[in-house]
């Protein structure tokens, strides 16, 4: 799990990434304008309800040992130099730049703007990484080329 700043409307929020690096899957996008261990404790027990208690991974920010303490979750820090810290990095840059680019070329019109076409690109960029998702598109494109 992993948080990133982004710029929105002019004004920086926060995307949190959990991502499965072994299957490459977005277990989940989540945006929040603070970045402490309560939006963290609130992302992690959405993550609970959906795959149960596993293990968190994070780059030791103070945020996450207290929201996986309070849930009975195990802590694991991994170092800089590691694969997996790298791995992370790019996932979650990778979500960074496709969210800050669709609010440069779709920016939101109201005067008071509180992100809703952000939160909507999340859901449907995070759709558009399922697995489950991706193998109906490649069914479906093996029936579509045959037909």
């Amino acid at each position: 799990m992993d948080e990133t700043a982004v710029k929105v409307g002019g004004k920086e929020g926060w995307i949190w990434v959990c991502y499965e690096p072994i299957q490459k899957a977005f277990l989940g996008l989540w945006f929040s304008w603070n970045r402490n261990s309560i939006v963290a404790e609130m992302i992690l027990k959405e993550l609970i309800k959906k795959y149960g208690k596993h293990p968190v991974y994070t780059d030791g920010a103070s945020w996450y040992p207290e929201a996986c303490k309070n849930l009975g979750l195990a802590h694991y820090i991994y170092k800089q130099e590691d694969w997996l810290c790298k791995v992370m990095e790019r996932a979650v840059q990778y979500v960074k730049d496709r969210t800050e680019s669709f609010d440069d070329y779709f920016p939101c019109r109201k005067k008071e703007c509180r992100q809703q076409h952000i939160w909507s690109w999340i859901k449907i960029f995070f759709l558009h990484k399922q697995l489950e998702y991706l193998d109906i598109v490649k069914r479906l494109k093996g029936v579509i080329t045959l037909s």
